[in-house]
């Protein structure tokens, strides 16, 4: 059987495969040549499952959202459910801080990221959001998901414990050697600003800032044609 036969390429794998080559080195280090060495078959043999890099990042995004694990509908307030939601978000987006940037553009591409607008848009619809202005406070709120986890305080810093930490430290160096008569603030803070100590209370607050911006925002007024 030749190398390049179709049926030993498993495109779950493939994505699988890219998704841990972008969570340790940045999604730069994904090329087609490199997860066709990895699965023992030529570049020409993943260009039957994918038709370039863009359509493998589609695929990636598709795998994330469908690692969001929706809570079922209940009859809580709409504000607590869309909590629930975001919280699941978080829960898939967290583990893959590099990936996370590729899911509010190609959210629409798959059917979990399509029931995950579903949802949201019709709990917004409940509390009196008009379907343009819900749109917005949807994306908004998923971009505000992503920037959390993309900027998680130490989190990007290398895979590598050694090197992270040194990392952290030279950053914790870096402030504290600010003077103090200009940054007192800054200075008291330099742990804070350097890495996360509590990661489930840093998110914790994302998630409050959203909803709490969501509810703080009057409906528009809705209009009919």
């Amino acid at each position: 059987m030749s190398k390049d036969t179709p049926q030993r390429l498993d495109p779950t794998a493939i994505v699988a495969s890219a998704l841990r080559i972008a969570d340790a080195e940045g999604l730069s280090a994904i090329t087609i040549r490199r997860l066709a060495q990895e699965h023992g078959v030529t570049p020409m043999a993943l260009y039957r499952h994918f038709r370039d890099k863009g359509d493998l990042l589609d695929a990636l995004a598709a795998r994330l959202l469908a690692d969001i694990r929706l809570p079922e509908p209940t009859t809580a307030p709409w504000d607590e459910q869309v909590r629930a939601i975001l919280a699941a978000c978080l829960d898939a987006l967290r583990p893959h801080p590099t990936v996370a940037g590729l899911v509010p553009t190609r959210i629409l591409l798959s059917e979990p990221g399509l029931i995950l607008v579903e949802r949201l848009l019709a709990l917004l619809d409940g509390a009196g959001y008009p379907p343009e202005q819900a749109t917005e406070i949807g994306s908004q709120a998923l971009c505000s998901l992503v920037t959390l986890v993309a900027t998680e305080p130490g989190a990007t810093e290398s895979t590598d414990p050694e090197i992270r930490d040194y990392a952290v430290r030279a950053k914790r160096a870096a402030l504290q050697a600010l003077p103090p008569q200009r940054f007192p603030h800054v200075l008291a803070a330099a742990d804070a600003l350097t890495i996360c100590g509590d990661r489930d209370g840093y998110y914790d607050l994302g998630i409050e800032f959203a909803v709490a911006g969501i509810r703080g925002i009057r409906p528009a007024t809705r209009t009919t044609g």
